[in-house]
């Protein structure tokens, strides 16, 4: 490779929404300067029961990409999620120490005097409030009255009011494909590809069925769990986390639609794992996650029918085991999506992981063929992010409070260092210890731990300057705000109705 020339010449092989997105984002920011984008999708492994649940930054990516919210919820049958309903199946266990709780995407409550809510929060709790964190949240009472939430002024001043979605899959991948189509690169469709590497061991080019060699200075391998590039060519390891993590197999499949569209995901616990229902206007896509010793496939789709409450179709077991690959960029090449990092199922990471990748890349990206700094620089970060994500999901096990063998062995597993100090952080204290590269903010944080029943022990001595009743005041003001916000607001159901009947794109 010539150390000077300009970097101009990307190659992204892959498939589904890893490929799309990823194409659509480097086409589009770098395009204009001049990089030329080549796609090679390989054979879709997408099913009918697959939807794509995201995290509120999927909005912006999407903005950034210049893709229409309208269009796309049209376009998917999506819907708007503002959190996670977090609640034991029916028939299931006791939930412990504490009730079902809704971990919201947006703010929990406001300042009092120029003080943090949540601290306030806590002292009123302990001196025998019980008015749960949740109710003090614009989104998560919006979720759970069915109510969309479209943000003035008002709420804006409050917080923030965030929002994921729930798309099917296949249509969402399509969606992002036509986008694709639009921007000028080449596509080419492939069965099979092979990799031709120069002598220092980067990869020279990608040959397409046997015959067309594909060219490129930068290779992205956007191929999911095959790795076809990173793993299988350049032969770099996974660094595995099942030392963290029992969940090791999962079940997809589909339930009817609701008859109207809950904003929000529902997490139902049972002895044996923990199913999820991702509601959107099409059907409900429903992921049962548990661990192969404990469970068969058979009585897993048992388990999910009887938390579902319906008959699920299209239904397919698959095995996960949650890794991060020990460098993710290599040589010439960068993995992004499911090639660099496989996730526990939990909270819905894996768009946002995707997501993270590109962007990351897009702001270190080389303007030459001499690029070890950058490359340096990316295999950090990257690490630091999907180890922060992980310790989020290893705080639902290892905090639970169900009953069952399964979480027994959640709760017995050995938990992330990073993840140790900052429970013990926040049992001390009420703090969310700051860390780089955090996915979930520290209101997230907060809900988890306060839902799954972790109660600090102290707050910040400068709380106590605030007088009870001050805080009772403001607490009835804001629940009040709140309440009236939330009952100006259009149901989920009708703004989803609303937009599938408008004619502007």
């Amino acid at each position: 490779m010539n150390a000077h020339r300009p970097l101009t010449r990307v190659v992204v092989l892959g498939r589904d929404a890893d490929l799309w997105l990823c194409v659509n984002a480097v086409s589009r920011a770098l395009g204009p300067a001049g990089v030329h984008v080549v796609a090679i999708e390989l054979p879709t492994r997408l099913k009918p029961s697959d939807v794509s649940a995201s995290l509120p930054p999927l909005e912006a990516f999407h903005a950034k990409l210049e893709i229409q919210e309208s269009s796309l919820i049209r376009a998917t049958g999506g819907s708007f999620s503002f959190g996670q309903n977090i609640v034991a199946a029916s028939g299931g266990p006791a939930f412990g120490r504490t009730p079902n709780f809704f971990h919201a995407w947006g703010t929990y409550g406001a300042p009092i005097d120029g003080s943090a809510f949540f601290p306030c929060w806590l002292r009123a709790t302990r001196y025998g409030s019980n008015i749960s964190l949740q109710n003090f949240c614009l989104t998560a009472v919006a979720a759970q009255n069915g109510r969309m939430l479209l943000p003035d002024e008002a709420t804006s001043a409050f917080g923030r009011t965030d929002y994921g979605y729930h798309m099917q899959t296949m249509a969402y991948v399509g969606y992002l494909k036509s986008i694709a189509a639009t921007l000028g690169g080449k596509i080419y469709e492939a069965q099979n590809v092979s990799v031709d590497r120069e002598d220092n061991g980067s990869i020279a080019a990608l040959i397409i069925d046997g015959s067309l060699r594909v060219e490129g200075q930068l290779f992205v391998d956007a191929t999911g769990e095959d790795a076809i590039l990173m793993g299988q060519s350049l032969g770099v390891p996974w660094d595995y986390w099942r030392q963290y993590l029992g969940v090791d197999r999962v079940l997809s499949a589909r339930a009817p639609a609701f008859t109207s569209t809950p904003p929000f995901a529902e997490i139902r616990a049972t002895h044996d794992g923990w199913t999820a229902l991702h509601p959107n206007q099409v059907a409900t896509g429903v992921i049962h996650a548990y661990s192969s010793g404990l469970l068969s496939d058979e009585a897993a789709l048992e388990s999910a029918t009887a938390a579902s409450g319906v008959k699920l179709a299209d239904v397919s077991c698959h095995s996960v085991n949650p890794c991060v690959r020990s460098r993710v960029w290599e040589g010439n090449c960068v993995a992004v999506g499911r090639s660099a990092c496989s996730l526990d199922p939990i909270h819905d990471v894996d768009l946002h992981a995707l997501q993270l990748g590109v962007v990351h890349l897009l702001s270190l990206f080389p303007v030459t063929e001499q690029f070890t700094a950058e490359r340096a620089e990316y295999n950090r970060i990257m690490r630091s992010y999907y180890e922060r994500i992980r310790d989020f999901q290893c705080a639902f096990y290892a905090l639970s409070s169900f009953d069952g063998e399964f979480w027994q062995q959640a709760r017995d597993r050995a938990v992330p260092q990073p993840l140790s100090h900052k429970i013990a952080t926040f049992r001390a204290r009420g703090d969310i210890a700051p860390m780089e590269d955090e996915t979930f903010s520290p209101e997230s944080w907060q809900a988890i731990f306060t839902g799954l029943g972790v109660m600090p022990e102290s707050w910040p001595p400068a709380i106590d300057r605030i007088s009870p009743h001050r805080v009772k005041e403001e607490f009835c003001r804001t629940l009040e705000f709140i309440k009236g916000k939330v009952l100006e607001q259009p149901t989920h159901a009708g703004y989803l109705d609303s937009i599938c009947r408008s004619s502007t794109a």
